[in-house]
Protein backbone atom coordinates (compact mmCIF):
# COMPACT_ATOMS: atom_id res chain seq x y z
CA UNK A 1 0.00 0.00 0.00
CA UNK A 2 1.26 3.51 -0.73
CA UNK A 3 0.01 7.04 -0.21
CA UNK A 4 0.97 10.46 -1.52
CA UNK A 5 1.65 13.64 0.44
CA UNK A 6 2.09 16.94 -1.37
CA UNK A 7 4.17 19.10 0.98
CA UNK A 8 5.17 21.67 -1.64
CA UNK A 9 4.99 25.23 -0.41
CA UNK A 10 5.65 24.15 3.18
CA UNK A 11 8.82 25.13 5.02
CA UNK A 12 10.78 23.26 7.68
CA UNK A 13 9.63 21.58 9.86
CA UNK A 14 6.17 21.17 8.29
CA UNK A 15 7.05 18.61 5.57
CA UNK A 16 8.55 16.27 8.18
CA UNK A 17 5.72 16.84 10.66
CA UNK A 18 3.09 16.10 8.03
CA UNK A 19 5.00 13.00 6.87
CA UNK A 20 5.23 11.75 10.46
CA UNK A 21 1.49 12.24 10.99
CA UNK A 22 0.60 10.48 7.73
CA UNK A 23 2.97 7.55 8.47
CA UNK A 24 1.32 7.01 11.87
CA UNK A 25 -1.88 6.03 10.06
CA UNK A 26 -0.16 3.51 7.78
CA UNK A 27 0.67 -0.11 8.50
CA UNK A 28 4.25 -1.33 8.75
CA UNK A 29 5.81 -1.82 5.31
CA UNK A 30 3.55 0.73 3.63
CA UNK A 31 5.15 3.45 1.55
CA UNK A 32 4.56 7.18 1.61
CA UNK A 33 5.56 9.35 -1.37
CA UNK A 34 6.29 12.89 -0.24
CA UNK A 35 6.74 15.81 -2.64
CA UNK A 36 8.69 18.77 -1.19
CA UNK A 37 10.20 21.99 -2.48
CA UNK A 38 11.80 23.20 0.77
CA UNK A 39 15.61 23.16 0.36
CA UNK A 40 15.96 22.03 4.00
CA UNK A 41 14.17 18.76 3.15
CA UNK A 42 17.42 17.47 1.64
CA UNK A 43 18.73 17.24 5.20
CA UNK A 44 15.47 16.88 7.12
CA UNK A 45 13.85 13.90 5.35
CA UNK A 46 16.84 11.50 5.56
CA UNK A 47 17.43 12.55 9.18
CA UNK A 48 13.76 11.97 10.06
CA UNK A 49 13.79 8.50 8.47
CA UNK A 50 17.00 7.58 10.28
CA UNK A 51 15.76 8.79 13.66
CA UNK A 52 12.30 7.21 13.33
CA UNK A 53 13.60 3.91 11.93
CA UNK A 54 11.82 4.24 8.59
CA UNK A 55 13.54 3.32 5.31
CA UNK A 56 14.23 6.05 2.78
CA UNK A 57 13.59 4.01 -0.36
CA UNK A 58 14.45 6.75 -2.84
CA UNK A 59 14.77 10.46 -3.42
CA UNK A 60 14.47 11.97 -6.87
CA UNK A 61 14.41 15.47 -8.30
CA UNK A 62 11.20 16.40 -10.09
CA UNK A 63 11.65 19.85 -11.59
CA UNK A 64 12.02 22.25 -8.66
CA UNK A 65 10.76 19.65 -6.19
CA UNK A 66 12.04 16.46 -4.58
CA UNK A 67 10.08 13.20 -4.41
CA UNK A 68 10.85 11.08 -1.36
CA UNK A 69 9.64 7.50 -0.95
CA UNK A 70 9.57 6.37 2.68
CA UNK A 71 8.76 2.82 3.85
CA UNK A 72 7.25 2.71 7.32
CA UNK A 73 9.13 0.64 9.88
Amino acid sequence: MSEDLDATGLLCPLPVLKARKRLMGLSSGSELRVLTDDPAAIVDMPHFCNEAGHTLVSSDTQGDAMLWVIRKA
